[in-house]
This record gives structure tokens, C-alpha cells and sequence, in this order.
């Protein structure tokens, strides 16, 4: 029995400690990669349509909304944020934004995957 409740013990400290829901802090604008992503659900548990101009990023400040600009081309959109991402994989590596389809296609198109943007608060 004491070696069950050390294995759950041991299970819920790595859990917590591999959890990919820790958000970033600090100022902005950002500059960073943006992708594009599709879910069929978010964080705040909306079902997005593909036509939504929203976005997700490593904050919980769900409902606030963002400005992102393409440093490429200087083409900017302004998106919603309801979901929480990219990866901590995705994000170490630089990615600090996903958008839908919809925003992405906005700025760049969507056959490019990754565009270096800047991410400025409303």
C-alpha cells in the first residue's frame, strides 16, 4: 500500500513539473515566429469557426486582444486571444504566437507555416 501512494506521489510531481501550462510573463511588443493552428476546441472552451481572427499564446489573459504584424511585409491583424500556446517545445524554439488560419492568412500565406511578427497588447 505505502508503495502505491509513493508511485502516485512520484506521478503527480512529474506531472507537475512536465506540465506544459506555465505562462510567460513580460513586457511587449514581442518579436518572435507566429504559425497557424487549428482546433476544434480552445482553453476557454469556445469551438472556433474557421473564419474567427483569433490567437494563442503562453498568457492567461484570455479575451484581451493583440495586434500582429508581419516584419516581412508590414501586414498586421488584429486577433483575440482564447487559447493558450504554443508548446513550451514550440515556444523555447522561439514561436511565441499561433494564430488560426484565418489571421495567419492575413499576414502571409499559409503555404509559409512561420513569419517573424511583432505581437503588441490592445
Amino acid at each position: 500500500m505505502a508503495s502505491k501512494r509513493l508511485l502516485f506521489a512520484l506521478t503527480i510531481v512529474i506531472f507537475t513539473a512536465c506540465a506544459d501550462n506555465t505562462p510567460v510573463y513580460g513586457p511587449y511588443p514581442k518579436t518572435g515566429l507566429a504559425s497557424w493552428h487549428s482546433s476544434k476546441i480552445t482553453s476557454t472552451g469556445e469551438k472556433p469557426n474557421r473564419h474567427d481572427l483569433i490567437c494563442s499564446l503562453r498568457k492567461k489573459d484570455f479575451g484581451k486582444y493583440y495586434k500582429v504584424c508581419n516584419t516581412a511585409n508590414g501586414k498586421c491583424v488584429r486577433v483575440r486571444h482564447n487559447d493558450f500556446g504554443p508548446s513550451r517545445y514550440f515556444y523555447n524554439q522561439g514561436r511565441i504566437i499561433d494564430l488560426s488560419r484565418e489571421a495567419f492568412s492575413r499576414i502571409a500565406g499559409v503555404d509559409e507555416g512561420i513569419v517573424k511578427v511583432t505581437v503588441e497588447e490592445e
